[in-house]
């Protein structure tokens, strides 16, 4: 049991210069006894508004330098505060503020809110057992306008799709990774070096861009990359959820629509997913 969708934001001073964290906590615990379910007994049961309470009073005293330590916080507080408590996991995302430019200078204290993915993170931990982090980012919206193809696919009666050696590939995009043994990571570093890679792998270089073959290629280059570069990543899970774009038929009106004006097919979508470890 736990508390949900604890929302706030953290406003950071230095002299006239502000930083902010605004999150969204989900917090769980499992009890080292079920009474409360089997038996109506309250008495080791840690009231969700506590726990609330708990997670904004980390927030104001430790701060928030990174999600994934934040995550770390709140786990370690009720594994060594609460001997009931057998079990907690943490789960925190970013609603991503991003400080506001005026001709390239960064303005002291106003942000704007740019929606290029959502970083997010979780923490969970067993009584005597190892502090397991998680991360990633969700809600990523990718699209490249050429490079892009799908063929040679199986056949049979029911195909209908054409093959295409050029269309648009776009997608929204989910990935998870695991740490291995948590040391003192630059986990905002880290996060930063692996959105960097997968810009990188999806798009190509940018001046010509990189041919993808398939959705799943795409989505195999992307680990492939991460786990290539970034050593504290042990496992990373990939989902690419496809949006479909059709050429509109001008032909009645006259006119020749050289994939100059598409739209998108809202359902059904198509889906990718992968997830890729170390040996």
């Amino acid at each position: 049991y736990g508390k949900n969708t604890i929302k706030f934001l953290r406003l950071h001073r230095e002299g006239k210069k502000h930083f902010v964290k605004e999150v969204e906590v989900c917090a769980h615990l499992r009890l080292t006894s079920p009474q409360e379910y089997l038996e109506g007994n309250n008495s080791l049961v840690i009231p969700t508004d506590t726990i609330k309470n708990i997670v904004l009073v980390l927030a104001k005293k430790n701060g928030i330098p990174s999600l994934e330590e934040f995550a770390i916080d709140i786990c370690n507080h009720f594994m060594t505060t609460f001997c009931q408590v057998a079990y907690v996991k943490t789960y925190v995302q970013e609603v991503p503020w991003q400080r506001l430019h005026e001709d390239g200078v960064p303005h002291i204290h106003s942000f704007i809110c740019v929606p290029d993915g959502i970083r997010f993170c979780e923490a969970e931990q067993c009584r005597n057992g190892p502090l397991i982090v998680f991360a990633g980012i969700k809600d990523l919206k990718l699209m490249k306008t050429t490079q892009s193809g799908f063929e040679g696919f199986y056949k049979n009666e029911h195909t209908t799709l054409p093959e295409r050696h050029d269309r648009i590939l776009c997608g929204e995009l989910f990935c998870k990774w695991s740490y291995g043994e948590c040391k003192d990571f630059d986990f905002n570093c880290i996060w930063k070096k692996i959105r960097e890679c997968i810009l990188e792998a999806f798009a190509g270089p940018p001046d010509c861009g990189e041919y993808s073959p398939s959705y799943q290629k795409t989505v195999n280059c992307i680990q492939m990359l991460v786990l290539s570069r970034v050593s504290q990543v042990q496992v990373i899970e990939v989902v690419l959820n496809n949006t479909f774009y059709n050429v509109v038929d001008m032909k009645n009106l006259g006119l020749t629509n050289d994939k100059e004006v598409l739209v998108p097919v809202e359902a059904p979508y198509g889906s990718c997913a992968c997830t890729l470890g170390r040996k």
